[in-house]
């Protein structure tokens, strides 16, 4: 097995967005593939979801310990997510790259707007007084209904099959849904979404490489330079604005999915 090792250098950008900003980088892993190193999007998905299952777990395990993750919440939607993953990777095998690549493209522009709106302090859930998930404030766990479960059930078929799809899945996805849902404080909800990620994203993983869609003299690399990206960033996000940094990346992230579009329309037309 000959180790790709040029997959370093997008991890490493990966890696660091996703150290400074404190999420985002998951999704722009694929186009850095994608026009990096000439991978397809059915190629680079299963390589994106390695490095985010294990960025995922590293933080999961430090917000375990702080005891803020919410994890029968986790656990459904989790587990829902991980039955669905597969049916995700199938499909993106019988699409054109084509028509993925503009999937991709529209979901990479959706991600750029919640981080502009982060950026900003303005993401708000929706204006519903009582989501189905309640939240006990003696207890600080949350209330479990029929709708609630519906709620989450539905939050993992989401994240699950855009997971496997694609090869995302991150906050971007899983803490809109939970603040949709539910009315947990942020600490928790990001806590929780980021166990959902690393369970979600460790299923994908493992799906392909059963199925042998996973290309490991690339993902080796890529994943060490993610993890490497992703402390330095950590170590220096403290000496930038993180509104600038959500904003920039949001723009950076618009661009991308531009180039994307245009990319899968020559490649239609040619």
């Amino acid at each position: 097995m000959e180790i790709q090792w040029l997959g370093i250098l997008p991890g490493i950008l990966t890696g660091l967005v996703l150290g400074l900003t404190g999420s985002g980088g998951a999704i722009i892993a694929v186009p850095l593939l994608v026009f990096g190193l000439q991978a397809t999007i059915a190629e680079a998905a299963p390589v994106a979801l390695l490095s985010v299952a294990v960025s995922a777990a590293v933080a999961t395990y430090s917000a375990f310990m702080q005891r803020i993750v919410r994890y029968r919440a986790a656990v459904v939607i989790a587990s829902t997510g991980m039955l669905i993953a597969p049916a995700g990777i199938w499909v993106a095998r019988q699409l054109p790259d084509s028509l993925l690549t503009v999937l991709f493209s529209v979901v990479l522009a959706f991600a750029a707007l919640y981080m502009f709106r982060q950026g900003k302090r303005a993401m708000l859930p929706e204006e519903t007084a009582y989501p189905p998930c309640q939240l006990n404030l003696e207890s600080g766990r949350l209330i479990w209904t029929i709708p609630c479960a519906r709620g989450l059930l539905l939050s993992g078929v989401a994240t699950g099959f855009l997971s496997g799809l694609l090869g995302v899945g991150g906050g971007f996805i899983t803490i809109p849904a939970l603040r949709k849902v539910s009315n947990l404080p942020m600490k928790s909800l990001m806590a929780t979404a980021l166990a959902i990620t690393a369970l979600v994203s460790a299923t994908g993983v493992i799906s392909a490489t059963s199925m042998g869609f996973m290309n490991w003299p690339l993902a080796l690399p890529f994943t060490v330079g993610t993890v490497t990206g992703t402390l330095a960033g950590r170590r220096y996000a403290h000496r930038f604005d993180e509104t600038k940094l959500q904003h920039g990346f949001a723009v950076l992230a618009w661009g991308i999915s531009l180039v994307m579009i245009v990319k899968a329309a020559y490649a239609f037309y040619s």
